[in-house]
């Protein structure tokens, strides 16, 4: 088999590339066609299976001996070996590359995932824009600890939903790095937590990026960012490739600081058909402001924030192993092996339930004015505060985990009954360690919200009810996976795959400081999967498939599920009843296609999904106490929906188009605690009806892009967004207003002066719009209204308010 012109042919995460030896640039895709290989007609069966090697690109190709001159593979697997040819993958497609990214000028991946695929909608829940919550088709992956998960990540191969809360922690990836992302639907290969999905990045190496660039920005709020990759191919088996990325930004927010600062790099070795990498990756990012606001306090200031200190600070270190051997012209063998070490702590200030006691003004008590809260040793506390004073808390946590991993893979091309056949089976095994521990102080709130501590620290409560007290627990966590999966091209144009794994999970908390949150729980399932495409014509392809995913409740989730004792979510853990597992089974299908025309390559799609998860799991608040909650399965929720895009792509244009629906609902009635104003008052719950729709999560996303070469060195585009009404968080029986839709408007330029000089600049949200991406109801009577003369709150909403417009200019530098 042949290939025209000279290539390097190189397979990441199933995504075949094609690069010129001497390229500096990253290659280029558009949203609907990842990166061609141009490819002569495969050998007869006979002398493929006689070959001594054979380039990657011919998996997946049809057993005619037709000449093919395109080839596309999508990943189908953790591993990072060979895909499978985009025509028979039976779900959606959807993938960004580096160009994409890099277009956004953003060191926040997020940026380019809610520009490019239809589905993903984004939320600032912390307030801050590099801490954000992920949202596809109603599955959220977020950063913030205590919110239910529904999307792996895979980084290289492995899995980085960290292991306390299967939390995503977006600031920790290196974006410059990033040569691909994946969004993969309708497969359970990718283990536990991908109920309505997995997103995929790979990393660049010294062997698809070659070259050296430095990109320096600076403008609104104090943003001053800056990036430097460098990648080489320094024989003809070795490569080496580092990035290094850095920000700080002072946020549109009182006390909303940022700073990033992270370093990828990886040593590669290829011979013959094998290739080895180790690649490692540290960061040390602090943020601020990681809370909703009061929509009274927005009306008065849009950079406002509510009980302060608000800050996290994050550290990672990890090391991965890949390898990657063509044993046989039809057999692949890989296999990885990983470390990580994750750090994260969190200093939040909150109101208290603690007040002076009415009895003895002297001592401090809860909320009821009679029961104890006691120091360390079980001792009633002293009040050091002046009469009158308004109190406060400073929680603080952190979670250090070690998570140590492998994996192994194999791909086998061989014909089955005289027709082209790919199979794929694997194995995984991770165990983490994770050490939890959290403690408040009590302090004074003043009239900006901000706690000031005193040195008094809460000890164990000794009641049936406790609500604070110091928490030492240390996890365990062991999950197993084996997986299959099988592609047969019944006739050139119609393939069928088949296939599932097998998940085992066991999770084990032993309490450090005595035996309330002690347990062990095991869990296992095997989630099948089945589907086919069908080429009705050359330009176009159908789709259906079904498949089934499970997401085992995580050590936080075990450690607050009990109703009776709710926990301070991310701070305090109390009591350990059990949790069933949630079972999410998909159905989707579709048409895509693509077709060259005058002005372009056009792409685009088509898709319908319906996913049912069983057992579902939720957050629920503990109302009247402030930031306390509890997990519980909720029984049926569902979530259907469409996606529809289409795209052109030339040297001189780049347009896109998405419309996405997603109709997010609960199918079993409910009683939840809710701050709504419309709770029953006795009981402080509200009642959830089959069909109501789940909070958060918009029912319409339109996305509009382009980009336009004014010249050959000048180039100019703009985005617009818009995001319909949705629902807040604790008004599951939609009764209350919804938060309003919202569209934004961005524009971009680039200017080359210089082969290797590039300036650009943008605007964001050019005509300043007000919006918010999140809400939730909070507890008006817990503090004062300083800003209203010290007046209860009236308006029962929490909001995550957006950047207003800002402007920012940066130069981009090649060697």
């Amino acid at each position: 088999m042949g290939v025209r012109g000279l290539v390097i042919i190189s397979v990441s995460t199933g995504m075949v590339v094609a690069t010129s030896a001497m390229a500096a640039q990253d290659e280029e895709t558009n949203i609907q066609n990842l990166p061609p290989v141009e490819v002569a007609a495969p050998p007869p069966p006979a002398a493929r299976r006689a070959a001594p090697s054979r380039p990657v690109a011919r998996v997946g190709a049809p057993g005619s001996a037709s000449p093919r001159t395109r080839l596309y593979v999508y990943p189908t697997a953790p591993g990072t070996g060979r895909g499978l040819d985009v025509d028979k993958v039976p779900s959606s497609i959807n993938a960004v590359d580096a160009s994409q990214i890099r277009r956004t000028n953003s060191l926040n991946v997020t940026d380019a995932l809610r520009d490019n695929i239809a589905g993903i909608n984004i939320s600032e829940v912390t307030g801050n824009p590099f801490q954000p919550d992920v949202e596809f088709r109603g599955f959220v992956a977020s950063p913030v600890t205590g919110t239910p998960q529904g999307l792996a990540v895979y980084q290289n191969g492995v899995r980085i939903n960290e292991a306390f809360s299967d939390a995503v922690n977006w600031d920790l990836i290196p974006t410059a790095a990033i040569r691909s992302v994946t969004l993969v639907t309708n497969n359970p290969a990718f283990g536990l937590n991908a109920l309505g999905g997995a997103i995929n990045l790979q990393m660049k190496d010294g062997f698809t990026y070659q070259g050296a660039e430095i990109d320096m920005m600076g403008g609104s709020f104090g943003r001053i960012q800056g990036s430097a990759q460098w990648g080489k191919q320094v024989d003809q088996n070795y490569a080496v490739y580092a990035a290094l990325e850095g920000l700080r930004d002072n946020g549109f927010r009182n006390f909303s600081q940022s700073t990033v600062r992270r370093f990828y790099g990886d040593v590669g070795y290829r011979a013959g058909d094998s290739e080895f990498h180790a690649n490692m990756g540290v960061a040390k990012n602090n943020f601020g402001a990681s809370a909703t606001v009061p929509a009274e306090l927005l009306d008065k200031y849009w950079g406002a924030t509510y009980t302060t200190p608000q800050t996290t600070a994050n550290r990672v270190g990890y090391l991965n192993l890949t390898g990657k051997v063509d044993a046989t012209p039809t057999w692949t063998l890989e296999g990885t092996a990983h470390v990580r070490r994750f750090e994260q702590s969190i200093v939040d200030g909150n109101p208290t339930d603690v007040e002076e006691c009415g009895a003895d003004p002297s001592l401090l008590c809860f909320g009821d004015d009679t029961t104890p809260a006691n120091g360390a040793g079980g001792v009633q506390l002293a009040n050091p505060f002046a009469p009158g004073t308004i109190l406060g808390a400073i929680d603080r946590s952190s979670i250090r985990s070690t998570t140590f991993g492998v994996s192994g893979q194999a791909t086998n091309t061989d014909q089955l009954f005289g027709h082209d056949n790919r199979f794929v089976m694997g194995a995984t095994y991770d165990a983490s360690t994770t050490r939890y521990n959290a403690s408040s102080e009590i302090g004074s709130m003043g009239e900006n919200y901000v706690v000031s501590g005193s040195g008094v620290f809460l000890g164990a409560t000794p009641t049936a009810d406790p609500v604070a007290g110091p928490v030492s627990l240390r996890t365990v966590n062991q999950y197993n996976g084996l997986y299959a999966m099988d592609t047969f091209n019944v006739t050139d144009a119609f393939a069928i795959t088949g296939g599932g794994r097998f998940n085992a999970a066991r999770i084990s908390l032993e309490d450090q400081l005595g035996t309330a949150l002690n347990g062990d729980h095991t869990y296992t399932r095997f989630n099948p999967m089945i589907g086919g495409t069908y080429k009705i014509t050359p330009g176009l392809t159908a789709y259906a498939g079904y498949s089934e995913a499970n997401r085992v409740p995580t050590p936080l989730e075990l450690g607050c599920a009990d109703p009776a004792r709710p926990c301070l979510i991310a701070a305090f853990l109390v009591a350990d009843p059990p949790l069933k597992q949630v079972v999410s089974k998909t159905v989707e299908a579709g048409f895509r296609g693509t077709k060259e025309l005058n002005i372009g390559t056009l792409g685009w799609k088509i898709g319908g999904f319906r996913a049912t998860n069983h057992d579902d799991i939720v957050a629920v608040p503990a109302v009247g106490r402030t930031g306390f909650g509890y997990f519980t399965n909720v029984g049926r929720t569902r979530r259907q929906g469409l996606e529809a895009e289409v795209n052109i792509k030339s040297s001189t244009l780049q347009f896109q188009a998405s419309y996405a629906f997603v109709d997010a609902r609960f199918l079993d009635p409910l009683e939840l605690g809710s701050e709504s104003p419309f709770a029953d008052d006795a009981t402080e719950t509200i009642q959830v009806r089959p069909g109501n729709q789940i909070p958060a999560v918009p029912r319409h996303r339109v996305k509009v892009g382009v980009d336009y070469a004014v010249t050959d060195v000048w180039k100019v585009g703009g985005n617009a967004l818009y995001v319909s009404s949705q629902y807040i968080v604790g008004d599951e029986s939609n009764q209350f207003a919804k938060l309003p839709s919202y569209t934004v408007f961005n524009l971009h330029t680039s200017y080359q002066v210089t082969k290797n000089v590039q300036l650009y600049g943008r605007v964001d949200n050019v005509f300043d719009k007000r919006y918010v991406t999140y809400g939730q109801f909070f507890d008006r009577e817990a503090l004062p209204n300083f800003t209203n003369g010290g007046a209860e709150f009236t308006d029962p909403r929490s909001l995550s308010p957006a950047r207003p417009r800002a402007f920012y200019a940066g130069m981009r530098v090649t060697f």
